[in-house]
């Protein structure tokens, strides 16, 4: 699964029943008889080494009359198949698309209220151009130009020729009063008929797990929306340097990731448009951060370089281009910003965190953190910076636990434990409610209880610390069994149960293995910060600040 779901089940098993097994939200009003085609999903194709299957569409049953009826009807792609129809019949990876998901992923990524000088590369400007006639017939474009620098003192304008081909219905739609977009003072990128007073931006945070988007007013600076996603990419690997392997072992393989990739900004784009009632050609601006893998990806550059020592990155400079070099489904002649990678593995996410903190021009030594599945690490002040990569893995982002899932409604986020009883306290995505509330059963009637989320880890595993049902070298205490029937042996380990549903419901359990996952990601961000400070030569830090979606 895109979410890094797996699991093994009989021959005809129905993806919706296996999707539900396995913790997946697939949508689906109608009981599964074929008839709302909330349940759709994609097959992903190809060889997954990494978790030894191939998979192939043939690997489902053939299509029904229900699925015909929906792709007749032009309510369904042919590409997709009916989750509750669709059986499987061999090795498959699949994709459920997000308006197929019955919640959607709540991105903690939100946008920090700061003052800031509003100062956009785009800027709009109104303008009445000289119609031509038979004493001046000079080029539409050249009159515009004029119009520009006698009304707005702009010079030495360029413009391509996507922006030419919109200018001369613009203008005599317009009745010679158009509305012309120019990035940075010195390129034509849009030209709208009359007037126009919007144009929007999107930032976008493309992590090893987690693609996080912003939407902003270019001319206010306001977040207008927000979203996020998992990772498709999740499929080929769910750390860095397995996609790299991916990579290595498949030659060409990199388009496959790249188009993943691009699919999922374009679906966040979308997303936030709607939310914000805009129509996509009116985004102009693109700026995207990532480690170096996944700036490279994105790029439609091979990573394999990045996958052994020197760890060379195919360019440390800042890329400005065309939306439509990058297959974006926003404006194409919007331009895109990516951010300069700072080293092999310290890439254009840890530039951005600089920039919006400016540890550079503070005295005081700050430690900055991007926590992810590879995290980027910042030390340091005016008189010098360091940095490094931590390869954490996607446990604080809910991966890699047994029912750990991303930040959606009826995740597990805050949790407290009752030393005394050791009955936890939690409250989910969704619901300000904490579990003891008597309301917390009807509050969250909707979405439930369906897993942990990062964040709601992190507190599980420290509360189980202090509750002492954890040691130090994190064990599980399996003699307090004995005091409480939350504890759980779980093969020759025990394990902590959080939350058990009503009647069969699987329950939510902290094992032996979960906390592993997380002191290893804690390790090495431990690791991680020590070596800088040990590099730098400071024994403690005056400002700490994290950064990520977990």
């Amino acid at each position: 699964m895109p979410s890094g779901r797996r699991g093994r089940f009989a021959l005809g098993t129905p993806l919706l029943q296996a999707g539900r097994a396995l913790g997946v939200d697939i949508d689906s009003v109608c009981g599964g008889r074929g008839l709302c085609g909330r349940c759709q999903v994609e097959v992903a194709e190809g060889e997954f080494p990494k978790h030894g299957v191939v998979s192939r569409a043939e690997h489902l049953s053939p299509s029904a009359k229900a699925e015909q009826r929906f792709v007749n009807a032009n309510a369904m792609p042919a590409a997709r198949r009916l989750s509750c129809q669709a059986r499987i019949e061999g090795d498959i990876v699949i994709d459920v698309p997000p308006e197929c998901q019955v919640h959607h992923q709540v991105v903690r990524k939100a946008a920090e209220a700061r003052d800031i000088t509003v100062d956009p590369v785009v800027r709009l400007h109104y303008v009445e151009v000289q119609p031509p006639d038979m004493h001046n017939p000079s080029g539409d474009l050249r009159r515009l130009c004029d119009a520009l620098e006698l009304e707005w003192h702009l010079t030495g304008l360029a413009c391509d020729v996507r922006a030419v081909q919109q200018l001369q219905q613009a203008l005599r739609q317009g009745g010679w009063k158009v509305t012309v977009a120019v990035h940075g003072g010195k390129q034509i990128i849009v030209v709208w008929p009359g007037f126009h007073n919007h144009a929007y931006g999107i930032a976008v945070d493309i992590g090893s797990t987690t693609i996080a988007i912003h939407l902003c007013d270019l001319a206010s600076g306001k977040v207008l929306a927000t979203a996020g996603t998992m990772n498709p990419q999740i499929r080929f690997g769910e750390d860095l340097m397995s996609r790299v392997s991916y990579v290595m072992m498949h030659p060409g393989s990199e388009r496959a990731l790249t188009a993943a990739v691009r699919r999922a900004i374009n679906a966040l784009a979308a997303e936030v448009a709607k939310q914000a009632g805009i129509g996509m050609t009116d985004i102009l601006e693109a700026t995207f951060v990532g480690n170096p893998i996944m700036h490279h990806l994105l790029l439609g550059i091979s990573p394999v370089e990045l996958g052994g020592a020197p760890f060379a990155l195919a360019t440390d400079a800042a890329i400005t281009l065309w939306a439509s070099e990058l297959d974006l489904a926003i404006n194409a002649n919007a331009r895109v910003y990516v951010l300069p990678c700072i080293a092999g593995h310290v890439g254009a996410d840890a530039a951005g965190v600089i920039l919006a903190e400016r540890p550079d021009l503070a005295d005081e030594v700050t430690l900055l953190v991007d926590v992810g599945t590879n995290a980027e690490i910042v030390l340091g002040n005016r008189h010098r910076l360091l940095a490094c990569s931590s390869p954490t893995g996607p446990a604080f982002e809910g991966a890699q636990i047994s029912c750990g899932q991303r930040a959606a409604p009826g995740a597990i986020e805050r949790l407290r434990i009752d030393p005394a009883t050791l009955e936890p306290r939690f409250k989910v995505i969704g619901c300000e409610l904490w579990s003891g509330d008597p309301a917390f059963s009807t509050a969250t009637a909707a979405t439930g209880v369906t897993g942990i989320c990062g964040s709601g880890i992190i507190e599980a595993i420290a509360e189980m610390y202090l509750a002492g049902i954890i040691s130090q070298d994190g064990v599980v205490d399996g003699a307090l069994a004995a005091r409480s029937p939350r504890i759980q042996p779980e093969g020759r380990t025990f394990s902590y149960t959080v939350h058990q549903g009503p009647g069969s419901a699987t329950a939510l359990r902290i094992t032996q293995s979960d906390v592993r996952a997380i002191q290893l990601a804690k390790a090495a961000l431990y690791a991680g910060v020590n070596l800088l400070m040990e590099r730098l030569g400071v024994k403690a830090v005056d400002r700490i600040r994290l950064a990520g979606a977990f």
